[in-house]
């Protein structure tokens, strides 16, 4: 009867293990019985566990629960009103000691907090921070600053170059803005003194002395084919022309892109070598300068791509898919002048823009004659410094603001690293006068950034970036390059993510005209100041923080009119002389009012409650590439009805077969040539007959696009 009551109680009512009885078997030993029952039947069920003397756990009286229920509401009372008065008293004021840029567990990148002057009652509004920016950023100021950071020589890794990266350090720590270094292991592509490059034409031995770092090693002999700029449309031409690009020597002038994308191109038409020089129609200078660069079509250290170079042995040996696959070197203008003088083969169209300044000489483009280059270039391993000083921020200390400036050069490398350095240290002198003397309260940090390997495609940012990307996508928001800010006078350019188009005119609008009437913004054209807006390119020293890191960052240069880049920069002859001339010997006011534009970009990011990035700017960005895409689909649309008709059956056939294909798995065969009979037959009898350009041009013959054929699984 029990048995029948406790299961038309469950049936009714949930289960739960109400007690643990010991009962004795009936052979003598005792076992653990389990039984489960519901409140309503406790009591009966204890009366007869008791009865028959077998020992029960039973559950606690209600009135003891009600007890312990009460004792626990009371401790989370009094645990949620301690918490609430520990918050209360800790931020009632603001944080005024910010963390550093780097994850908490980076202790050796930690900084100690830095004691400021008390805040004042009344904080300062914008014009009063810029005016104070302005009284301390003199041209007087700079003069001493540019000569103090003169070098004669400060390449990567080098004495020199150590030396000015703990005298950096050391005016950091006298400013007391709490700096640290950032220490990489890279690998650097040096020439080789025993062994040194050379270019065969015939009987003309030629041993350059400038050199393109990361170049494919080796001897390789080709004919010499003059190629322009080395540009896609350059090389469209040569083909145009009948010349033979695959296995060609191409010879190309310096400029509008950059040696990587210079060597690329070439590789992609299948040259087997490349060598680059600088024209006297472009470079104004002596004939026989030297000329260097890189040619890795990437940043960082190439032989650790996606990582930081702080160990090599902690990671497996690799290299960046951004290396040359054939040898690269760059020679001087006299020695191009002997090359084109006997390159012969036919001469290039005057509306192509092949023609160069060497009046006495055709410009033909060759294909004709072999010539030998050798380049014997080593790798080096070499210690380099990033060096960091930090002025903290009031309000959010943990979201900030970077100025970077490229401390290393091939030469003098005064335009290239004097300048910025020198912006950078004027800048941390100001701001952190500011925040001690003046009643500044910055509410965000601001980072100053002192760069080493920045000649070999901005090495030491990109390591630094590699290293510490956990916590840097998520605190830096936006960087600011001072590298090449002063390279003439009467006009500026600049580079930046659309986010900062805004910020970047209401700065011209504020910054005075370096000419004397104005603002910036009055010199370049009200009305079409967007046209000093140019495309980022990859070696542009922001690249790697937008590219890589997708963090808003900006580049700018004032420059003199009609010059699209300063003509000395990968030379000697970038010093103090030529620069003092591109500016009409005003360097250091041009370097003050640089300083300023930056600063006022940098302060107006860390000082107004509402962050300047304005995400409208985007839309006409995205539509001018919307347009593209729609004059590309044009361009298809009006290409021939037999160039339709091709794709359509190409299309077709390739959803026949991965069908057919299908249905023959199901059955178990695998006949190959039954699968690939559409494609063949379209391959070989349609596609062999048209191809066209990106720029629509007529169909031209072409060869069979074999490698379309689907290849067995």
């Amino acid at each position: 009867m029990d048995r029948v009551r406790s299961a038309f109680n469950n049936m009714i009512k949930s289960e739960r293990y109400s007690r643990f009885t010991l009962q004795p078997a009936e052979d003598g030993e005792r076992h653990v019985e389990v039984k489960l029952s519901d409140d309503a039947t406790d009591d009966a069920m204890e009366v007869e566990g008791q009865a028959g003397g077998s020992p029960s756990f039973r559950p606690a009286p209600l009135h003891q629960n009600r007890r312990h229920l009460f004792y626990v509401v009371l401790v989370t009372l009094l645990i949620f009103v301690t918490g609430y008065l520990v918050g209360y008293v800790s931020h009632r004021k603001p944080q005024v000691e910010p963390v550093n840029p780097v994850s908490e567990n980076e202790n050796r990148l930690q900084a100690t907090p830095t004691d400021y002057a008390p805040s004042p009652e009344i904080q300062l509004d914008w014009k009063d921070v810029t005016q104070l920016l302005s009284q301390k950023l003199t041209s007087k100021a700079f003069e001493k600053t540019l000569r103090d950071f003169n070098l004669p020589r400060r390449s990567a890794g080098s004495a020199e170059d150590m030396n000015q990266a703990n005298r950096i350090f050391d005016e950091f720590k006298k400013l007391e803005m709490d700096p640290w270094s950032d220490i990489h292991y890279v690998q650097l592509q040096m020439p080789d003194s025993n062994r040194p490059n050379r270019v065969l034409f015939g009987s003309d031995v030629f041993k350059p002395a400038g050199y393109l770092a990361y170049s494919a090693t080796g001897k390789v002999e080709g004919k010499l084919v003059y190629g322009n700029y080395g540009r896609q449309e350059d090389l469209d031409v040569l083909q145009k022309k009948s010349v033979e690009l695959k296995d060609s020597v191409l010879l190309l002038r310096s400029g509008k892109i950059s040696f990587a994308e210079q060597v690329d191109n070439a590789a992609k038409k299948g040259a087997s070598a490349v060598l680059i020089y600088p024209d006297i129609q472009d470079y104004k200078y002596l004939a026989d300068t030297a000329l260097y660069g890189h040619v890795h079509l990437g940043s960082g250290d190439p032989y650790t791509p996606g990582f930081p170079s702080f160990n090599h042995t902690q990671f497996p040996p690799t290299q960046s898919s951004g290396l040359p696959k054939i040898p690269a070197q760059t020679i001087t203008a006299n020695m191009a002048f002997g090359l084109l003088q006997k390159i012969e083969g036919p001469e290039s169209d005057v509306s192509s823009g092949f023609k160069g300044g060497f009046k006495s000489v055709s410009y033909s483009l060759g294909g004709s004659k072999n010539i030998t280059v050798e380049v014997n270039n080593v790798l080096v391993n070499k210690e380099v410094h990033n060096v960091f000083g930090i002025i903290k921020g009031f309000t959010d200390p943990d979201r900030y603001v970077v100025l970077g400036a490229q401390r290393d050069a091939w030469g003098n490398g005064y335009a290239r690293a004097t300048v910025g350095t020198s912006v950078l240290m004027e800048l941390a002198k100001a701001v952190c006068e500011m925040v001690e003397k003046d009643g500044f309260r910055p509410r965000r940090s601001l980072v100053f950034a002192s760069w080493s390997a920045g000649e070999y495609g901005n090495v030491g940012a990109t390591e630094w970036l590699e290293g510490y990307m956990s916590s840097i996508d998520k605190k830096v928001f936006t960087y600011i390059s001072l590298d090449g800010v002063v390279l003439g006078r009467g006009n500026f350019t600049t580079s930046a993510s659309p986010l900062l188009y805004s910020l970047i005119e209401n700065t011209m609008k504020e910054v005075n005209s370096p000419l004397g009437l104005g603002s910036v913004y009055d010199m370049v054209g009200r009305k079409n100041w967007e046209a000093i807006l140019k495309p980022m390119a990859i070696d542009d020293p922001a690249y790697p923080f937008l590219a890589f890191s997708g963090i808003p960052s900006v580049s700018f240069h004032f420059i003199s009119p009609n010059t699209e880049s300063y003509s000395y920069y990968g030379t000697s002859l970038d010093n103090m002389d030529h620069l003092n001339y591109q500016t009409n010997q005003r360097t250091a006011e041009m370097t003050a009012v640089a300083a300023q534009f930056a600063g006022q970009m940098a302060l107006r990011l860390v000082h107004d409650h509402v962050l300047n990035l304005d995400v409208s700017r985007y839309s006409s960005v995205l539509y001018k590439a919307v347009v593209r895409v729609y004059r590309r689909i044009n361009q298809l649309l009006r290409v021939s009805l037999t160039v339709t008709l091709t794709l359509f059956l190409l299309i077709c056939s390739w959803i026949y077969s991965y069908h057919l294909d299908m249905c023959l798995s199901a059955m178990g065969q695998n006949n190959i040539v039954l699968r690939n009979f559409p494609i063949l037959m379209c391959t070989f009898f349609f596609l062999p007959s048209v191809v066209w350009s990106a720029e629509g041009r007529e169909p031209q013959l072409a060869e069979p696009c074999t490698g379309l054929l689907p290849t067995s699984r």
